[in-house]
């Protein structure tokens, strides 16, 4: 049914969480959007490491225990091979299931004793982890009482029947609308049409959008939403600033402020989940660098180690200078690159989007091949990643 998959995918792509972080601040038990596929499309309340990383054979895809009850049908609370408490509910709309929702991943006081029974040298061979990460995420399973399994179970009935309801709704609507939508599709291709002819006249005409975002602070300023105002202006500097040309070097002064305006406009997204802090020291600021270095770091840094905590984190950059030597660091104190990716990154691979080869490259080519970025640390309890330049403009190894 294309037009409930449709409305399940612009659900998802509101902010879910915005939207039940009330209710969602009532537990701490696992608490996911799947799909009919087993695919996770959001995990409202992070899975166990255990879970996450052990019993499923994808990140992205269900464990075999839920993937078995989307073929069986099988629906409710169940226990899984391993002794953990788990749950799954149907949204359904028009009597076709679109989805679930699924978690818990707790054990309860009768199942706790399964924990101590798990075989930790079979998993290890089975899945090729290191016996301290299995073990280590194992202990941090957690045991709950009767009573927050009840609360968490009706938690997740609570938002799978508001899905269902948001669902069902959006889909009476969008019928009325499918002769409409087809019209104005018909039309906005032949705009992307012309659109296409003319991109080249806004490439190189960029300050229209300068313009337009400065005009659009001022009616904020006008209005008294001064918040609004400065976070048009930061993003009209970062526009400005990332269309300067790759080939040339920046002070490391201007690539901060870059920074610090980005994680403005981040703080002002993430609130309280997100903290940071800058130390460079002003004589190291005068040094030079290409630009758009520092920035892919941080931004890397905010999306595998502040977003995946519930509770947020720090992002801390400081530089230091020694034996003509300067050392730039990026640090957070999230959850560490996943293994998957800190294995690409490890083997140079280009195709992880995280830009640290290309990056690396850059700083090389400037350099010398004795610079560039290092991953200096990557593990639960967060990851540092290192910039290094020498003093000079051209590197000596």
């Amino acid at each position: 049914m294309k037009t409930t998959d449709n409305s399940l995918n612009k659900l998802i792509a509101s902010n879910i969480y915005a939207r039940y972080s009330g209710i969602l601040s009532l537990s701490d038990i696992s608490l996911f959007l799947v799909d009919t596929n087993g695919q996770i499309l959001l995990e409202l309340i992070p899975s166990p490491d255990f879970c996450t990383h052990i019993c499923r054979e994808r990140g992205d895809q269900v464990c075999p225990d839920y993937s078995c009850r989307f073929k069986s049908g099988d629906e409710g609370s169940f226990v899984c091979r391993y002794g953990l408490e788990n749950i799954l509910l149907p949204i359904k709309v028009q009597d076709e299931t679109l989805g679930y929702i699924a978690g818990m991943q707790v054990y309860s006081q009768d199942t706790e004793y399964q924990k101590y029974m798990i075989d930790i040298q079979s998993l290890k061979n089975e899945k090729n982890a290191e016996l301290e990460f299995i073990a280590k995420s194992i202990s941090s399973l957690k045991t709950v009482e009767p009573n927050k399994i009840k609360i968490h179970e009706q938690l997740c009935s609570h938002i799978a029947n508001n899905i269902s309801i948001d669902l069902s709704e959006s889909v009476s609507h969008a019928n009325s609308d499918v002769a409409r939508l087809s019209i104005e599709k018909e039309m906005l291709e032949k705009k992307i049409i012309d659109l296409e002819a003319k991109n080249m006249s806004l490439v190189i005409n960029p300050h229209f959008l300068f313009n337009t975002l400065n005009c659009i602070a001022r009616i904020a300023y006008f209005e008294h939403s001064h918040t609004t105002e400065e976070l048009i202006y930061c993003l009209s500097d970062l526009l400005r600033y990332n269309l300067k040309q790759e080939n040339k070097l920046h002070t490391i002064a201007s690539e901060i402020d870059n920074i610090e305006k980005y994680l403005y406009i981040q703080k002002a997204r993430f609130k309280n989940r997100l903290e940071y802090h800058i130390d460079v020291p002003e004589k190291i600021k005068s040094y030079r660098i290409p630009n758009m270095v520092i920035q892919p770091i941080v931004e890397n840094a905010l999306i595998h180690g502040i977003t995946p905590k519930r509770d947020g984190g720090k992002i801390s950059i400081y530089a230091e200078e020694a034996n003509k030597v300067i050392i730039i660091s990026i640090a957070d104190n999230g959850n560490g690159f996943p293994k998957d990716v800190l294995a690409k990154i490890q083997k140079d691979e280009n195709n992880t989007g995280l830009g640290f080869r290309s990056t690396n490259q850059r700083l090389k080519r400037y350099y010398g091949e004795c610079y560039g970025l290092e991953i200096v640390k990557s593990d639960y309890s967060g990851s540092t990643v290192t910039i290094k330049i020498p003093t000079q403009p051209i590197g000596r190894c």
